[in-house]
């Protein structure tokens, strides 16, 4: 380098401002318009004030953008718009490459709108400036705001880990009904336009190490860290309680509307339908239903397909639960998607108009178990001033149904789904499963199962499963059927209360009510029926040891059952074979283990069957 030239240090020249402010500062405010109402669109403007910024020369309309990067017709119709009326109110003379006196500068960069991949970069640059050293700031706590999701989670595991003989956790739908007191949004229904409910931030407080997830089902309850931080948010509390701002803005509501007395009601349609939906949750509480239920002591009814006499009421074990009262609720029949659409398109359209011209009330959604069953939907009324109507809670009757043709039923045979189908049905917690057949004619002779190999399974799964079993001939009489069902479930229904139970926190309760002779007189809810009837969900041990042991021929599902009960594990069964004095002792292990309501011994062949199975090594013979 020579000598005589100048060598230029320190820091380089700021970028010249951009020289189109007018059209950055509406881009701006469009940006934080569609961020404050969390459309997507923000990072579109956010995109567009990047490349203005870029832009060292002068527009003169916001045509002359399109040839910048990010800009479309919808934004320079925007801004062509906006500045037609700038030029109305300031004059056809008025500068337009620069701002107002008086007017806030724009173009000013919002890191949220920003790229995560950018975001890093920009909030290190903020803490330079900001700091000015290369110490990185202090970790802010995780503290949940008060009424959120993860407020009522944390404080309900909390309350619960510190009452005395307490089990220490909670189970999902437990949880959610206790939490759900303490929490301004529903832990069941998102809002409108977003997919996440208050049970979302359950993830958060896990990821924080401030909840603990174990077993299957779950179960949930505080860490160390988590025990802590309840324990502040409770002192936090002190005596005004965690349902202390909604009793006042209860009485501050009831004092605002005796002093409204008199005046006409308006409909504010400022008002969101978030805003209106927690009124109406805050307006319809479940304990105050079930104060109105409780005075009235109606009975509550669900009808036996089997059953005939006089129902009696049985009292819920679970203190959440609710009910829909007569007349509060309607009969819906659920019909599985895949009945509507794919295979025979023709025949599958045809269901669903002779429904509709059955004049039978259906809905078409996603079941993971069954064909078809019946839901009682509760009667919600549009609110004024809200664009949709609530969602309205539902029960699931205990009627499933599957459907099968012949050719179905022969498939299903083969690759084996016809005998798991049947092993879903009998969990899914409904008590009346039924099979409807279709014959379709003479068309069984025809497939690559003999006919009576087709008729045996069907008497198996009526006299062995104990389902029932309906023989039709095509999918008209199935239709038939389906209504004959709906339009008697409806009349049977219409003057019972219905209530709510919680299969995770009470089970079925199949047993007592069987020793009682009397038909179940509570409901699960659709979302938790299906929640229960996933196919492909975690799987315990012992689920995992049935499925294994029913594969073997002639082991069924009572079979299987009764092994369970005393070897719930493999590693349990091994352990018994290896406490066995010898060989023979080992294979008779099994033999004497009673089954079924005929208490009939499991026998010497299936339970040496299992021993080879587990205990030989190499190759079975």
């Amino acid at each position: 380098m020579p000598a005589s030239q100048q060598v230029r240090l320190g820091r380089k020249r700021p970028l010249p401002s951009c020289p189109n402010p007018l059209f950055l500062q509406w881009l701006t405010e469009l940006r934080d318009d569609a961020k404050g109402k969390g459309l997507k669109l923000q990072y579109v403007y956010q995109k567009a004030i990047s490349s203005l910024n870029k832009y060292p020369l002068p527009l003169q309309n916001a045509r002359e953008a399109k040839i910048l990067q990010n800009f479309g017709d919808g934004i320079c119709k925007i801004l062509d718009q906006k500045l037609q009326q700038y030029l109305r109110e300031n004059g056809p003379d008025a500068p337009i490459h620069s701002l107002p006196e008086g007017a806030p500068p724009a173009g000013q960069q919002d890191n949220n709108s920003l790229d995560p991949s950018r975001k890093k970069n920009a909030a290190v640059d903020q803490g330079k400036n900001k700091g000015g050293g290369g110490g990185g700031r202090k970790k802010k706590e995780y503290i949940p705001q008060r009424r959120s999701g993860g407020y009522a989670v944390l404080f309900t595991l909390h309350r619960v880990a510190q009452a005395p003989g307490s089990k220490g956790y909670m189970f999902k739908m437990e949880l959610q009904a206790e939490a759900q007191q303490l929490c301004d949004k529903s832990f069941s229904v998102p809002d409108l336009g977003s997919k996440y409910t208050a049970w979302s931030s359950v993830s958060t407080l896990i990821q924080k190490k401030l909840v603990m997830k174990t077993h299957n089902p779950a179960r949930y309850s505080l860490t160390e860290e988590g025990l802590a931080l309840g324990e502040r948010l409770e002192s936090l509390e002190g005596t005004k309680g965690p349902e202390g701002d909604r009793k006042e803005a209860r009485s501050e509501g009831n004092e605002q509307e005796e002093g409204e007395e008199g005046v006409p009601g308006i409909v504010d349609l400022t008002v969101s339908d978030d805003d209106e939906e927690e009124k109406e949750k805050e307006r319809i509480q479940p304990t105050e239903r079930a104060t109105s239920s409780s005075a009235s002591q109606p009975r509550v009814l669900v009808p036996g397909m089997f059953f005939s006499g006089k129902p009696q009421n049985v009292p819920s074990r679970n203190p959440k639960s609710w009910s829909l009262l007569p007349g509060s609720y309607e009969i819906i029949l659920c019909v599985d998607f895949i009945e509507t659409t794919g295979g025979s398109k023709n025949c599958k359209q045809d269901l669903v108009k002779e429904l509709q011209r059955n004049g039978v009330t259906f809905d078409v959604r996603k079941l993971n178990v069954g064909d078809f069953l019946w839901v009682a939907r509760e009667k919600v009324a549009p609110i004024p001033g809200q664009l949709r109507t609530p969602v309205g809670r539902e029960l699931v009757l205990d009627y499933i149904i599957e459907r099968k043709r012949m050719d179905d039923l022969c498939g299903s045979i083969i690759d084996g789904r016809f005998r798991e189908q049947k092993f879903r049905m009998k969990r899914c917690g409904l008590r009346k499963p039924c099979y409807l057949v279709e014959e379709c004619g003479k068309a069984a002779s025809h497939l690559s199962l003999p006919e009576t190999t087709l008729q045996q399974a069907i008497v198996n799964t009526q006299v062995i499963d104990r389902f029932f079993v309906k023989r039709v001939q095509d999918v008209r009489e199935s239709i038939a059927y389906l209504t004959v069902m709906t339009r008697y479930l409806s009349k049977l229904y219409q003057n019972c209360t219905l209530t709510c139970r919680s299969r995770e926190l009470e089970g079925d309760r199949e047993e007592e009510e069987e020793e009682r002779g009397t038909p179940p007189c509570s409901l699960i809810s659709f979302a938790e029926f299906n929640h229960g009837a996933i196919k492909n969900k975690c799987q315990t041990v012992k689920e995992v040891f049935a499925r294994q042991l029913m594969q073997v021929s002639g082991l069924s599902g009572d079979k299987a059952a009764a092994i369970l009960e005393l070897y719930s594990t493999p590693l349990s069964l091994l352990t018994a074979y290896e406490r066995c004095a010898g060989e023979a002792d080992k294979e008779k292990l099994l033999s004497s283990i009673r089954y079924g309501k005929l208490k009939r011994n499991l026998g010497p062949a299936l339970s040496r069957t299992v021993y080879q199975l587990y205990c030989t090594q190499g190759a079975l013979t």
